[in-house]
């Protein structure tokens, strides 16, 4: 199988960077100053081992692509922009007749779960892929994945349920190129453990890290509201503490001389100043579902607004003053008006 990587940023890149070491065929799909980059000096790696550089073929987009009956597509972008790499990949023609949506897998490798739901609109394979990879992606050409001794957890199941021989070859290849990939019929339960996890993104990205009290009680109650919505909805999922055990198990963060630890996807998106946030289907996906059954999510809400604001001002990660944090905390505890 060839692996066609859509957005080789950090989750994309590290995934097709440790399948192309492992000797598949594996082509990067990226866009402007990055992509500039890869094509010149090839894809920069950097895990516990070192940091090589690699000659993997890059393209920016599906016309540059000459589509194969056995290729897997793998996409990686943010959610807020799955639905335009869908609309270009979807009716491009497969070698042997037929098009992308008809004919080819299509792994979700993405935050959330609205990912999914909009893959299968359009096409008719789609395996939901649950990420635990603790991978970075500031600059041009540059990825670093600093987990070891695996490099991440990439749980796999075919969507909405189930499990198929495309799902264990592709699991079977992940095996080999460094990550764990558990195979699951119920794949969605662990995404929906992920998102109560991913609820913090917001909170990081504007705030930076740390526990102190405030982010604590911040972050207790964006996920009290998580619970709650998922609960409203009747949605089940596994538990996010024992997720994040099990796969610590596998995934530890080595520290790397001259390697930046940086924050989540979230706070990568306003360190790079991209513009746009995934944070409408993280956050927004318990207010969504808070508005749905009619019970309140202030804490996410307003979480979700100020990750927006950011990312359209350009304001710098983790730069919230103590101040503001006052005020979400406030909010968050229902001794403020939202915003």
């Amino acid at each position: 199988m060839r692996y066609v990587i859509i957005g080789a940023g950090a989750v994309g890149g590290t995934i097709g960077a440790r399948l192309f070491e492992s000797g598949h065929e594996v082509l990067l799909v990226a866009r402007g100053a990055h992509l500039a980059a890869l094509r010149a000096e090839g894809l920069s790696f950097t895990t516990p081992e070192g940091t090589r550089t690699l000659a993997v073929p890059a393209v920016d987009g599906p016309s540059g692509v000459e589509l194969r009956p056995g290729d897997v597509l793998v996409l990686a972008v943010k959610t807020q922009d799955t639905a335009a790499a869908l609309a270009a990949w979807a009716p491009r023609p497969v070698e042997g007749g037929g098009t992308a949506a008809e004919r080819l897998p299509l792994v979700c490798a993405q935050n959330g779960v609205e990912n999914e739901r909009l893959a299968l609109r359009l096409f008719r394979h789609v395996q939901a892929m649950c990420v635990w990879l603790p991978a970075t992606h500031l600059e041009p050409g540059r990825v670093s994945c600093l987990g070891a001794p695996l490099s991440g957890v990439l749980r796999l199941g075919r969507y909405p349920s189930g499990a198929d021989g495309t799902t264990r070859a592709i699991a079977a290849d992940l095996e080999k190129s460094l990550f764990g990939a558990p195979v699951s019929t119920d794949v969605m339960r662990w995404k929906y453990a992920k998102l109560l996890g991913n609820l913090a993104n917001a909170l990081t990205a504007v705030a930076g890290p740390g526990s102190d009290g405030p982010r604590s009680a911040v972050l207790a109650q964006v996920v009290a509201e998580g619970r709650a919505a998922l609960a409203a909805a009747g949605i089940g999922h596994e538990d996010p503490r024992e997720q994040a055990r099990a796969n610590a198990e596998l995934v530890r963060q080595v520290p790397v001389e001259g390697v930046r630890t940086t924050g989540g996807s979230s706070w990568q998106s306003l360190a790079r100043g991209t513009g746009s946030i995934e944070t409408d289907y993280l956050s927004g996906e318990i207010v969504l579902l808070a508005r749905l059954h009619g019970i309140p999510a202030p804490a996410n809400e307003a979480l979700q607004r100020l990750a927006a604001e950011f990312a359209r001002t350009g304001r710098a990660a983790g730069s919230l003053t103590d101040g503001e944090l006052a005020e979400l905390l406030a909010v968050a505890t229902g001794r403020a008006p939202i915003g």
